[in-house]
């Protein structure tokens, strides 16, 4: 068992729930500040509210021009001969024209080798499957062998649930045969239903593969940290590249026992298929993760992610105790190695599905879940609370200080910024109605908001850049609603962003601990029209 574990529910002391009733207790308190200083001193209540816009005008400008940059590195990384740039860290054909950055890697591994031979790189595949059907299932592995480079440098494991039923073990066990002999090693491994301490969910799942994978490294005398392991949900489908530039810029990183590497999710598999509510969120979250790129400072582990096998051994693997296992990982190997790790951007994409069940209003509903159990790592709060200033470790305070305050920032502003900036202004308002500053804070509210959002059009245009071909049973009209829908960004983002991070924190506060994964229900659409409904895990 790993030596930083979240404490069982029984075993929390009242410091560790101090921290985990932080993020909500800040959250109904700034929601309440409005109504407050409105009642007692309205001239303060506008002066702050006007503050919070100009800092949320200033944060807006900033993201997009963010996003600008983040496509162009985007579509940089995406061009890249990543296959000729790793042969070129052997044979270092100097002839040859290759980015600065690479001669710069060059240069800096020649004076301080890393360990790393590009040609002994293994990569491991971790797929996690709950009853996923094969429409979705298959693109996946499909995605996997078709990738650049040799599948027999690839190990993959497929990662399905005893609670899954006979009928989804059977088509597991009978898809994966099919895969035999392409990859280096091929293996469905079964987690068992009902281990006690385990929460139910991806964690405990890809925990239980992961150290069957270290049985096979070792039966094969390979050293773990040549082994990369990519985690993947059954509808993450990795560029081509993928693995070819994981492997480069493993190859060149500093340090490559204190890192992980994170794509980039693009959920547009089906995004001509989902619902416009849908589309605006899966683009949204897309272009999110592009910005986080640029910001390693605040990179954090989410969904497909990768990291050394090495590593995931000294961390014993994720953790078994959270349904946010990607997330919460990087702190785990934060404080299982001293401080000493970091999240390296990877500007490929792994195409993921957005939200689209059975149904419109099933939809609607299976996003919000979705959401919610996302806006659990939250509960991260505490956890960094307790090993960051409760347990002796060797980390500068300062920099625990810092990703803690960022830690919960970030979530503090997903429940309440959306609120906030929607209806801070007519606040002071509705109390006093005759009051000349107040009148005077929704115009001025909204000229800001206004200027604001004329960078939705930037949004508008990158969106367009990243969706891929419209499928045959869709016409003209279509595209014409994939730019009206944006008109839906304010609604999503209060009804879905704002409300689920709320629930989230609130249900943290009072003790309601989410220890089961709350399966996504989604679906697949043909280009016969049909729908097949499966549950994700």
């Amino acid at each position: 068992m790993g030596k930083f574990e979240i404490p069982y529910d029984n075993k929390k002391s009242w410091k560790y729930r101090f921290f985990e009733i932080l993020p909500g207790t800040l959250a109904w308190t700034a929601l309440s500040l409005p109504f407050i200083l409105a009642i007692v001193n309205v001239e303060l209540a506008v002066i702050l509210m006007i503050g919070y816009l100009i800092l949320w005008f200033v944060k807006a400008v900033a993201l997009n021009m963010r996003s600008v940059q983040g496509w162009r590195l985007f579509e940089e990384h995406t061009a890249v001969d990543w296959e000729e740039l790793t042969e070129d860290l052997i044979e270092r054909d100097k002839n040859n024209y290759y980015p600065k950055w690479h001669r710069q890697n060059l240069a800096r591994i020649d004076k301080e080798p890393n360990g790393i031979d590009s040609e002994q790189i293994i990569h491991a595949v971790i797929i996690a499957t709950y009853n996923e059907t094969k429409e979705t299932l298959i693109p996946t592995l499909e995605a996997v062998k078709n990738s650049k480079g040799d599948p027999k440098k690839i190990i993959l494991m497929l990662a399905y649930e005893e609670r899954g039923g006979e009928a989804a073990i059977a088509q597991n066990k009978k898809i994966l045969d099919k895969y035999k002999g392409v990859f280096m090693h091929t293996e469905a491994v079964m987690h068992p239903k009902g281990v006690k301490g385990e929460v139910i969910g991806k964690g405990p799942n890809i925990t239980y593969t992961g150290r069957r994978l270290q049985e096979i490294v070792e039966e094969k005398d390979i050293d773990p940290l040549h082994v990369l392991v990519t985690t993947l949900d059954a509808d993450n489908r990795p560029h081509e590249r993928y693995f070819s530039c994981l492997n480069y810029v493993y190859s060149v990183c500093h340090d490559p026992l204190y890192m992980s590497f994170q794509p980039i999710p693009m959920f547009t598999n089906n995004i001509w298929d989902a619902p416009a509510p849908m589309r605006v969120i899966a683009t949204g979250n897309s272009y999110w993760m592009l910005i986080q790129g640029l910001r390693q400072h605040m990179l954090r582990n989410f969904s497909a992610h990768a990291q050394p096998l090495a590593s995931l051994i000294e961390t014993d693997f994720w953790s078994n105790r959270t349904i946010v296992e990607d997330g919460h990982q990087f702190w785990r190997s934060y404080f299982t190695f001293n401080g000493k790790h970091e999240v390296v951007p990877i500007f490929l994409p792994i195409y993921q599905d957005a939200v689209l069940a059975d149904g419109y209003k099933r939809t609607l509903k299976a996003q919000f879940i979705q959401l919610r159990r996302w806006a659990w790592g939250s509960s991260d709060i505490a956890y960094v609370a307790k090993y960051g200033f409760m347990t002796k470790n060797k980390i500068p305070k300062t920099d625990v200080i810092f990703k803690f305050l960022r830690l919960l920032e970030g979530h503090f502003s997903w429940a309440t910024a959306p609120l906030i900036l929607a209806f801070g202004a007519l606040i002071p308002w509705i109390f006093h109605q005759k009051d000349f500053i107040a009148n005077q804070l929704p115009q001025v509210a909204s000229r800001i908001q206004t200027i604001a959002m004329l960078g939705i059009l930037i949004t508008l245009y990158l969106s367009f850049k990243i969706l891929p071909p419209k499928p045959l049973r869709y016409k003209k009209h279509r595209t014409v609603m994939m730019v009206l829908q944006w008109g839906l960004l304010p609604i999503t983002t209060i009804f879905y962003s704002s409300m689920a991070a709320l629930y989230s924190q609130t249900r943290l506060m009072f003790g309601k601990y989410m220890g089961k994964f709350d399966v996504t229900e989604k679906a697949v659409k043909t280009e016969k029209g049909t729908v097949t409904s499966h549950k994700e895990d």
